[in-house]
């Protein structure tokens, strides 16, 4: 799990910001990169538990005084790799039953990737026995579930969907979901493919017989 192949060297030439965003220099965005690309690698080739931050530091060309800066510790670096440009909506279509279907695809597409499907049972295990990771790593999504709020808002106003849908419970339907059809598919499609788009119709139809008017 050594060398620095793929990844080209970012040193870390500024203070950074910490985990919890103490002061410090400007953040530079591209040791942020060049780290999650090298997390990305490694946690493919060798797996969640076998990933460590001198590993990652040294693929992409910077220390762990400089990641530590950034995340507190391997669970919260692994879950901004996967989970970092889930923690905003899609935009709208303007219709709620487009959009549903948009966030499971989306859904699906996330725990089908080689880097989700590597790190996640691992992380799922650190967040399991570490309640104020768990915490912080659900605060990171609150963006998901205030926007997903104001867009039921909406549809309750077009008279789409019901006035006592709930958001939370909403996003872990379709976020349970759509991980466990992924996961349970260990060798995909006959071509391949690690999910059905039949099965994200399937699913977007009865998730809208439930919140719709």
């Amino acid at each position: 799990m050594s060398g620095s192949r793929g990844v080209a060297p970012a040193r870390d030439t500024h203070g950074g910001v910490g985990p919890e965003g103490a002061a410090g220099r400007p953040r530079d965005a591209r040791i942020d990169s060049a780290v999650l690309a090298a997390a990305g690698e490694l946690v493919v080739e060798a797996g969640y538990q076998k990933l460590s931050l001198a590993a990652i530091a040294e693929r992409a060309g910077t220390t762990k005084t400089a990641l530590y800066r950034r995340w507190s510790g391997k669970a919260e670096l692994v879950h901004d790799l996967v989970f970092a440009h889930m923690t905003r909506l899609p935009p709208s279509s303007g219709e709620a039953a487009s959009d549903l279907r948009t966030m499971i695809v989306a859904a699906c597409e996330l725990f089908a990737s080689p880097v989700t499907r590597a790190a996640l049972p691992g992380l799922i295990a650190d967040m399991s026995a570490d309640p104020e990771l768990a915490r912080r790593v659900h605060a990171g999504f609150a963006g998901v579930f205030d926007a997903l709020r104001e867009r039921l808002v909406v549809a309750v106003e077009r008279g789409e969907v019901r006035g006592d849908a709930d958001p939370d419970r909403l996003i872990e339907i379709i976020g349970g979901s759509a991980m466990l059809h992924v996961l349970m598919r260990r060798g995909g499609n006959a071509d391949g493919a690690m999910f059905d788009e039949n099965w994200a119709d399937r699913l977007a139809a009865l998730v809208l017989h439930g919140v719709m008017r």
